[in-house]
């Protein structure tokens, strides 16, 4: 526990000491002309960096009169609004609020834009759903979960290809899922994101506060109509629902987008290559006298990706290798030991020759050969073939419609349609030391025959590298659609409800041509030459002459015929069909008050459904291919939810709290496969010094088996295991798949932090301390694992392990199950201000900005019941599921009026490639990488329009990745990026 409060206060003193330049009263200089009071309430919100929000209705028709000089928001407000009937308060967190001077009823809101990275606006400020931790609208006062509040323009730096990419760049989360991590998997193309290390499957995505279909896959979302994202960095499935164990990402569009945008750019790395365009293009009006708007935006993005693994020095042809004594060392060039192209033999007297093209032999050139590695030589490896980031192109668009109905009742209609693919090389389907020649196959050389027969051999083994096969693909196709339409009102004097329906459909497709066919391959191989006519023929022939097996010559490379590639290979294919049914009805108000102020709260129902429909080809399903095959499975589940909250205000004004106040919360989730479980929050928030507050929750998340988890279909497979119960190894059958017997994941998580918001400047300054356990959650184990456990006493392993009568193993289950266990803590840190340029060079213009995010994380532990490890410092492969221990984002910008400079570094800490294992040069140093963004805006001379112009530099030093980073979720594997791009707007 020192340790944590050490950390935690170097960081409080880090980040406060750096506030001290920022923390005057922030005064700045502006010279507005006579507009619509919209336009200048806006033009002040860019200019002082403040969050102000207002409802149209309140403001519609109204005229500003001009305004110059030097002020402070208060009082560029107070002047602006002087004889409008209009005031300006200011909540606790520095944000401003235009309403009517007479409290009026409540109406359906809107929100200005902010223009500033800074904590959340308080919920009744704004009509668009603000998700924080809470659904209460707790007027004026911060959840008790922490949030990130990232804006547009945060999220522009680097130029990521989405969303997702671009929050990988927070501290807070992690890249498991990226274009560098799967460009060999079937996941190419999908992502989502990751908080806290704990999976992509327990941060919970919405977008405008409704669950997003189709796998979180952000691809789906076009960034053009992005306004901000909201993160809710602790546990919040009592507001939210299943899934929100490590967190929420919200997605807030901007549906308040007037005029006409348009834009493109272009990127490409320092190496030439990782090339990318994009194009995006928005609309937005509004009709019927204002009481209706539109909004339409869409985008595309094409990305060459880059073509091989060893197109980087640091990547390509390294492998960690061992050395002797259980330890490893990461060496470089390393290829297959037990294979060549053309192929080798690896048996008896001729075993070092390898094939020519024209089939006679040569010595095989080795390197130092470890097990079946082989460094230096000319041993072959799937990295000079496969991809390190696969090529894709993804289109998105959203189109939305908001009319009033009334003054008191809104409509809102949504169309959302996405669709990412892509067509890359995989990796090898190689035969690394398993084919058995026959001494009297019918391509080999008389000469090879006659030194088989002389060394009495009747057949040898060999390895291929199959660089003449059709090397296997991943051709895939993912296409999302959603529909919304939801209804939104008012009643009395502060109640509000809503009531909405989503219908989500996602397609994802993938065919993966080029895959070995088990039987046909092992037919072809075995061929002899046909007695009656002398031709080379599959030996199954001689028996069976309607087989339509064509032998195959693998004797030197290039040596197969077409047909005989034709006839051994065959395309596995999965056609998957997910469906999102997910409608609720919700009602929040103030019933009363207390002496310490108003109790606010919040009820609700939920409903949802999700099914999916999988369906393989004929090959897969006849388990027809040797490296894997794609599992038909189907199934579906319904949940029913109501969930209640209520804000207490407990005290105000009291000599040693300013203001505190209880959340509460509690939703109930009804399961049809897994039953019914509860979830809850508990927190307190007090303002304990001007501007500076409190929080405190604990609170207990839960997530739902998916439906992979419970529905894949039965997997058969033998293994060779050792039985101690019999002191004899075993060949068993394991049976795998889906369980329907799961439990939902719980989660328990405390979070204790401050923030401080002073109202006469603009910083923002948070810490929080967190902890999360997860119980139950969802593994497998192998058979091995299985059967030594009940040997060690576990009842439920040996309920999976079936005996006969003799007690021989005959079968053991290897279905997903509740076991595993993790544990995971630490602080996060963020710190942000603005202030005057002059602040600091009186004769500069403009304004300065600075944030600093930091996440600090003491442990990440999986414990499976047998054994444990703590990930953190484990980071240099994305499948180890490690985590840095210290990661630092700043920003410092530098904005005039139509230019400005964005400079940003990421700090990653130093720790080791993989803590599992023994490496002698395991040491990964620490990183920092720099992004620059300029960009200048040049305003027409007649009207709004104006062309923006930007140029952006990701790694702007070029710095190299550690050794061997293959599937780094950390580190940058492209090297320096150049984009530069346009957009207009008017």
């Amino acid at each position: 526990m020192l340790g944590r409060v050490c950390v935690a206060s170097a960081l409080v003193a880090a980040c406060l000491g750096a506030t001290a330049a920022f923390a005057a009263p922030a005064g700045f200089d502006i010279a507005l002309p006579r507009q619509p009071l919209a336009a200048s309430l806006e033009a002040i919100g860019r200019r002082a960096h403040a969050n102000i929000f207002f409802s149209p209705e309140n403001i519609r028709g109204r005229t500003a009169s001009s305004l110059k000089g030097s002020f402070t928001v208060a009082e560029a407000l107070d002047r602006l609004l002087r004889g409008s009937g209009l005031g300006a308060s200011v909540t606790p967190g520095g944000s401003y609020i235009i309403s009517p001077r007479p409290p009026a009823p409540p109406r359906i809101a809107k929100k200005a834009l902010p223009q500033v990275p800074s904590p959340p606006p308080p919920p009744d400020a704004a009509g668009a759903i603000v998700v924080t931790g809470s659904r209460i609208d707790a007027r004026g006062f911060d959840a008790p979960t922490p949030i990130v509040h990232v804006s547009a323009l945060a999220l522009s730096m680097g130029m990521r290809q989405n969303v997702a990419a671009a929050l990988n760049d927070l501290p807070q989360f992690r890249g498991t899922t990226s274009p560098q991590t799967t460009a060999t998997n079937t996941q190419s193309g999908i992502a989502p994101v990751d908080l806290r290390g704990l999976g992509v499957n327990r941060t919970l995505v919405l977008l405008d506060g409704r669950r997003l279909s189709g796998d979180n896959d952000l691809n789906s979302v076009p960034t053009v109509l992005v306004k901000s994202i909201d993160v809710i960095t602790g546990g919040s499935s009592a507001a939210w629902g299943s899934g929100a164990v490590a967190g929420v990402v919200n997605i807030a569009i901007d549906q308040d987008f007037r005029g006409l945008k348009l834009g493109t750019r272009s990127g490409i790395s320092a190496y030439g290559d990782a090339a990318d365009r994009a194009f995006e293009g928005a609309a937005g009006l509004s009709f019927a006298d204002g009481r209706g708007s539109l909004v339409v935006g869409g985008d595309y993005l094409a990305s060459a990706g880059i073509a091989t693994k060893t197109a980087r020095d640091r990547v390509g042809r390294w492998a960690t290798v061992a050395v002797g004594n259980g330890q490893f060392r990461i060496t470089p060039d390393v290829g297959f030991a037990n294979a060549a192209v053309g192929g080798v033999i690896l048996s008896g007297v001729l075993a070092g020759k390898a094939f020519n093209p024209d089939g006679s032999l040569r010595d095989f050139r080795t390197g130092t050969v470890v097990g079946n590695d082989m460094i230096g030589g000319e041993g072959p490896s799937n990295d000079t073939i496969s991809p390190l980031i696969g090529p894709q192109r993804h289109y998105s668009g959203l189109a939305q419609m908001r009319f009033e109905l009334s003054d008191r009742i809104r409509i809102t209609a949504q169309i959302r349609h996405a669709r990412v693919w892509g067509d890359h090389i995989w990796f090898g389907d190689n035969d690394r030391g398993d084919i058995t020649i026959s001494s009297d196959n019918a391509f080999l050389s008389s000469a090879i025959r006659s030194q088989l027969a002389a060394a009495g051999q009747t057949s040898f083994t060999m390895g291929r590298f199959n660089s003449d096969f059709p090397f296997p693909r991943i051709d895939y196709q993912r296409i999302a659609t959603q529909g919304t339409l939801a209804i939104d009102g008012a009643f009395g004097r502060s109640w509000r409800w809503n009531a909405y329906y989503s219908h989500g459909l996602y397609r994802n497709d993938i065919a993966t041509p080029g895959f070995v066919l088990t039987d046909n391959f092992a037919q072809a191989v075995d061929s002899v030459i046909d007695p009656a006519t002398a031709q080379p023929v599959c030996r199954v022939t001689l028996t069976n002459p309607s087989s339509s097996c064509v032998p195959i010559n693998l004797f030197g490379n290039g040596s197969p015929s077409a047909a005989a590639l034709a006839y051994v290979t065959g395309t596995p294919r999965q056609h998957a069909r997910t469906t999102l049914d997910v409608g609720g009805a919700s009602l929040r108000g103030e019933p009363a008050s207390l002496p310490a102020g108003t109790i606010s709260i919040a009820t609700g129902v939920e409903l949802r459904r999700e099914a999916i429909d999988q369906t393989v080809g004929e090959l897969d399903s006849a388990q027809a291919f040797r490296a894997f095959n794609f599992s038909a499975y189907s199934g579906s589940y319904f949940v029913k939810e109501g969930f209640a909250e209520v804000l207490l205000p407990l005290v105000a004004r009291s000599p040693v709290v300013r203001k505190l106040q209880l959340d509460a919360a509690a939703r109930i989730s009804d399961v049809d496969v897994t039953g019914r479980i509860w979830s809850w929050k508990l927190g307190l928030t007090g303002e304990i010094a001007p501007g500076l507050t409190l929080r405190v929750s604990r609170s207990r998340d839960i997530r739902s088996p998916n439906l992979s988890e419970l529905f894949t279909r039965q997997t058969i497979g033998y293994y060779t295991i050792s039985d101690p119960v019999k002191d004899a190894s075993a060949y068993v059958l394991a049976l795998g798949g889906g369980n329907r017997s799961l439990r939902s994941e719980t989660a328990e998580t405390s979070m204790i932090g401050l923030a401080f918001a002073p109202r006469s400047s603009t910083v923002r300054f948070s810490v929080d301390y967190y902890a999360i356990r997860v119980d139950n959650v969802i593994s497998t184990l192998s058979p091995q694992d299985i059967v030594t456990r009940c040997f060690n006493g576990s009842a439920a392993m040996c309920a999976r392990v079936v005996r006969d009568n003799a007690g021989n193993i005959t079968r053991i289950s290897t279905t997903n199950l509740n076991l595993a266990r993790y544990r995971t803590n630490g602080v996060d840190a963020d710190l942000s201000a603005a202030m005057p340029a002059r602040t600091i060079v009186p004769s500069w213009p403009g304004d300065l900005t600075f944030r600093l995010s930091a996440s600090w994380v003491e442990k990440l532990v999986t414990d499976d019941g047998a054994s444990s490890f703590d990930y953190v410092g484990s980071q240099g492969n994305a499948f180890n599921s490690g985590v840095p221990k210290l990661r630092v984002n700043g920003t410092i910008g530098y904005e005039t009026d139509g230019a400005s400079i964005r400079l940003r570094t990421r700090f990653i800490s130093a720790g080791k490639y993989n803590k599992a294992v023994n490496i002698i040069n395991n040491d990964i140093p620490a990183y920092a990488y720099f992004d620059l963004q300029i960009r200048k805006t040049i305003a027409s001379g007649k009207g709004p329009s104006r062309l923006e112009i930007y140029g952006d530099v990701s790694n702007l030093l070029n710095r190299k990745p550690p050794y061997q980073s293959l599937y780094s979720p950390y580190y940058d594997v492209v090297g320096r990026s150049i984009t530069i791009g346009a957009r207009i707007k008017i």
